[in-house]
């Protein structure tokens, strides 16, 4: 295969089943509080800087990284989202939230059924229990982007301004259209790294190297560090069994011959196959919802990687695939997890004195979302 086969977004119509398959009632372990983000049951440490890229699908390569730094174990869910809507989007000037996340709405038939109720200006958000652990859906890249900001920010309560929301990790300042929202400066590996050896925590999306390390490098892989085709550490195509009896350690939630979970959910629970995690430690970054990364891809999309609930084919999920959407578009099968540097606690290990200040993103004026 000379290229990387570039997939965009898999929009699917289907018969609804109401049914819903009878599930494993075990996960991998929880944080006792979801929006503790110092939890270190929230991410997982991704060491074994200056590894090689994997250059099977592209001569380029990917999944070099050259510092320490943190990913969420989880995708973000419902519940964390609720949170962060609760803090900042009393008026929703960016348009955090998506309609379609009410279950009762349609198309919201697929969304994660967080709720919006009150006024413009008093607006308060609620999510049902039986979706605040799964992984929130129809965000847009600038809608966790924005997410990340506020991570940065110490998550703090107020409009979404550049104290929240607008600046911290990425200077947004109000881009909302796909062209504003590409050319939103991220943070390049050099800086990444001077941030990796202070001591204040940004939180990001991750790059395209991050995730991808994350998911599928394995540095005592069997035969000498490298990189697996499937997040689960396994170059054998993933079943689909969420109680981890047949083919432990290699399952996630994709289509095959129909949905694993239908209506209402579509989405296992974070953690849901407690067995299959990376060799990093990470869970879902394979099925479930594609994921949202900082790259530019063919010029006007932003990147994306994993597959998804309604991915068809396994392939989907592989490391051969790289997705992409257009990064103002908030679909059902799309969503996120963040990364951070550096590690809590770490001690500067550098002087950092009169670091250059980073080039400034879109400076154009706010625009409401229609």
């Amino acid at each position: 295969m000379k290229g990387r086969a570039f997939i965009g977004w898999v929009f699917l119509v289907a018969v609804l089943g109401m049914a819903i398959p009878a599930r494993a009632d075990t996960h991998a372990p929880w944080p006792a509080d979801w929006n503790n983000w110092s939890d270190p049951n929230l991410m997982v440490t991704v060491g074994n800087p200056g590894n090689a890229a994997d250059r099977r699908y592209d001569a380029n390569g990917f999944g070099a990284v050259a510092y320490e730094y943190r990913i969420g174990k989880y995708e973000v869910t419902a519940g964390q989202y609720t949170e962060f809507l609760n803090k900042v989007a009393k008026t929703d000037t960016y348009g955090l939230y998506n309609t379609n996340m009410d279950w009762d709405t349609f198309p919201g038939l697929w969304g994660c059924n967080i709720k919006r109720t009150g006024l413009w200006g008093s607006y308060t958000y609620s999510v049902d229990p039986n979706r605040a652990n799964r992984a929130v859906n129809y965000v847009s890249w600038g809608d966790a982007a924005r997410f990340a900001n506020w991570l940065t920010n110490g998550h703090p309560t107020g409009a979404q301004d550049a104290n929240t929301t607008e600046d911290g990790s990425y200077y947004l300042n109000g881009a909302l259209t796909n062209a504003e929202l590409l050319a939103v400066t991220v943070p390049d590996a050099s800086q990444r790294a001077i941030w990796s050896s202070g001591t204040k925590q940004y939180f990001l999306l991750p790059s395209e190297d991050e995730w991808y390390k994350a998911a599928y490098y394995e540095p005592n892989k069997p035969g000498g560090a490298g990189y697996w085709d499937y997040p689960t550490g396994s170059d054998n195509v993933p079943g689909q069994d969420m109680s981890e009896v047949t083919n432990p350690g290699n399952n996630v939630n994709y289509y095959n011959n129909g949905y694993l979970i239908g209506s209402p959910y579509y989405r296992t629970e974070v953690g849901e196959f407690e067995l299959s995690e990376s060799p990093y430690g990470t869970f879902d970054q394979g099925g479930n919802l594609w994921e949202w990364n900082e790259a530019i891809v063919d010029t006007g999309y932003r990147g994306s990687h994993g597959g998804s609930y309604g991915s068809d084919y396994p392939l989907l999920l592989a490391a051969a695939t790289r997705g992409k959407g257009f990064p103002a578009d908030e679909v059902e099968n799309v969503g996120f997890r963040v990364a951070e540097v550096p590690e809590p606690g770490t001690l500067s290990l550098l002087a950092l004195g009169g670091l250059a200040a980073l080039r400034r993103g879109s400076g154009r004026e706010p625009r409401r979302r229609k």
